[in-house]
């Protein structure tokens, strides 16, 4: 897996009398070659990192503050860490299913391999099997025969789109989009989109079918996450079929979008205030009559931090009064 010491990197020089597409393309197989050497070293340090981590949970460290700082020590941050313990866990995964030597391994760019190990696992078999045989595997290439494996055998789509997917009159590339959105649905909403799709198997009509797939999850996935939804229950299937008859499915949509993204931004002015309001009162206990200017300060943050939080917004004033349940009215 290492580069032995003659060799060369294939890096095209900068002035190199090339067109723009060849010298690209010599950048990125440049950069292929990099990620093919590199890929096994990943995984063994995420194989190494795992097992430090998993070592100070067995001491009893479940909150793994033993674990971020030995991280901290070896200059690690978190993130990259918990990245490469991912990539072993997926080597670890495919590997067990289907082993492959190191050199079949060295065939695999670092993208293709995490897709390959997210792949169906008859996608698995053809990519891990091509590796074997000596093929260079890119995740393109990976991505392409996952697209068609689904395009070609998902119960969600109705027969004449396999066919035509299996018969290349009705892309795979904008079938395998339209599965992902219809997997995120309850039974009744893809069946429906389905039957739609069967009138009419064409690449507008999946492409049409397809954003109404990804409107519906947007609205599933928005509903749940409001507040206010929960004090009043609404039949939200009910909701659809209603705005559906008026033509305002998207408005619908989008409704709950930004209600689910308010109270949000509620929860995020509340914390920030209270960390606001800790910190004036923190700097006002420490400064007096010798920091005028500190004093000025808090004064003229005084609209931020007081119980009415004032702004101008386009010409107006706007003003929020902050008070928790139980706590007297606002007065303006």
């Amino acid at each position: 897996m290492e580069p032995t010491p003659d060799f060369v990197l294939p890096i095209p020089a900068a002035d190199t009398p090339l067109s723009e597409e060849e010298f690209l393309q010599q950048v990125r197989q440049a950069w292929q070659v990099c990620e093919r050497f590199d890929l096994q070293t990943e995984i063994w340090r995420g194989q190494i990192l795992r097992t430090v981590r998993d070592r100070y949970r067995h001491q009893g460290d479940e909150r793994g503050i033993g674990f971020q700082q030995w991280l901290q020590e070896q200059e690690i941050s978190k993130r990259r860490a918990y990245d490469l313990i991912q990539l072993a866990d997926r080597a670890d995964e495919l590997l067990q299913e289907r082993p492959l030597p190191p050199e079949a391994i060295a065939r695999f760019s670092k993208r293709a391999f995490l897709e390959t190990a997210a792949a169906d696992p008859e996608v698995q078999a053809l990519i891990t099997q091509a590796a074997a045989a000596g093929d260079r595997i890119t995740h393109r290439e990976v991505r392409q025969l996952q697209e068609e494996w689904t395009a070609l055998h998902s119960d969600l789509l109705p027969p004449v789109v396999r066919q035509k997917a299996s018969d290349r009159t009705l892309a795979p590339r904008y079938v395998a989009p339209l599965v992902k959105a219809l997997e995120k649905l309850p039974p009744q909403q893809q069946q429906e989109l389905s039957q739609a799709l069967a009138r009419d198997p064409s690449v507008e009509t999946v492409k049409e079918i397809t954003a109404t797939a990804r409107q519906l999850s947007r609205y599933l996935e928005a509903a749940p996450q409001i507040q206010a939804l929960n004090a009043h229950p609404v039949d939200l299937e009910q909701v659809l079929i209603e705005a559906q008859r008026l033509e305002q499915r998207q408005t619908v949509v989008d409704l709950l979008q930004q209600a689910a993204q308010l109270e949000s931004t509620i929860a995020r002015l509340y914390i920030t205030w209270q960390r606001l309001r800790h910190l004036s009162d923190r700097l006002y206990q420490e400064s007096g009559a010798s920091t005028p200017q500190l004093q000025a300060l808090l004064e003229a943050l005084d609209v931020l931090f007081g119980d009415i939080v004032q702004i101008d917004l386009a010409g107006q004033t706007v003003k929020v009064h902050i008070f928790s349940e139980g706590e007297p009215p606002p007065e303006f």
